[in-house]
């Protein structure tokens, strides 16, 4: 992926989350994901639940052509 950086407090990130087996949390945090983590992969509702939050519509796409 990107840079592994990790941003804001990293207790509420979902990637600690799911090293402390907090599934039903993470559950609620991904409902409407918008935002990607470029160091894990994983999503959620809100950038301040990842370490390296992208925003999906900054997500450049390749399109084959």
């Amino acid at each position: 992926m990107a840079d592994t950086k990790c941003t804001g407090d990293h207790s509420v990130h979902i990637c600690e989350l799911a090293q402390q087996d907090k599934f039903n949390d993470i559950k609620k945090l991904a409902q409407d994901p918008y935002y990607l983590c470029m160091n894990c992969g994983r999503v959620a509702d809100s950038d301040k639940n990842l370490c390296n939050p992208l925003a999906f519509d900054t997500i450049p796409v390749d399109i084959p052509g």
